[in-house]
């Protein structure tokens, strides 16, 4: 089995960040983290509908394997928070 990719979680939360929710998964998946992490920003720009204080983009393992055309080493790394509105 290959490399886990990545996805964007968006995270609906309280002032201060203090109690969030996962509201949405999106469904594309990254190779890497870094091209989730550069991704989080769009995806916070499309999320406006959502009636929450602060939104946050977090990209963490999607626990699917990548295609073995698109195997490459991916870093060991806890899901981070990025970016929020």
């Amino acid at each position: 089995m290959g490399p886990a990719a990545f996805v964007i979680a968006i995270l609906g939360c309280s002032d201060g960040q203090s109690a969030c929710q996962q509201v949405s998964t999106l469904p594309t998946q990254y190779e890497s983290q870094a091209s989730c992490l550069a991704a989080t920003q769009d995806a916070l720009s499309n999320s406006t509908d959502l009636d929450f204080p602060t939104i946050v983009a977090e990209c963490r393992r999607s626990g699917q394997p990548l295609s073995p055309a698109a195997e490459h080493k991916a870093p060991k790394a806890r899901p981070l928070v990025i970016a929020s509105r």
